[in-house]
């Protein structure tokens, strides 16, 4: 397999990954999580035919935010959904911290925040 069609396998997984956590609501503001801003890095690295290992680390919008120990495994069984998904690890961190500036334009546009 050539390099670039490596390179387009693997940004296949990675449109894949952000359609899934594009389905992820914050449950107190309406807005996905990948949106607000809450996604810092993914990783996408192939393991097998049509497998990947997938890191994410992603952050909340504040340390004391009540889903802090249940939005890192939804993120998590949402990702291990993808066929090609094998391992999947997901890290919390807050370096550095959340704020509005991560947020989408259309998250902007639908908090009226602009």
């Amino acid at each position: 397999m050539s390099e670039g069609d490596k390179e387009k396998q693997e940004t296949a997984v990675l449109e894949k990954i952000i359609d899934q956590l594009c389905a992820i609501f914050d449950p107190e503001i309406p807005v996905s999580i990948y949106d607000l801003g809450l996604i810092y890095r993914i990783d996408v690295e192939k393991v097998g035919e049509n497998k990947y290992d997938i890191q994410i680390d992603m952050t909340l919008t504040a340390p004391g935010c009540p889903v802090a120990e249940t939005m890192p495994l939804m993120v998590h069984d949402a990702i291990k959904e993808l066929e090609e998904a094998n391992e999947v690890t997901v890290a919390l961190v807050w370096d550095p911290p959340w704020d509005k500036s991560r947020m989408s334009d259309e998250a902007k546009l639908e908090m009226n925040m602009f």
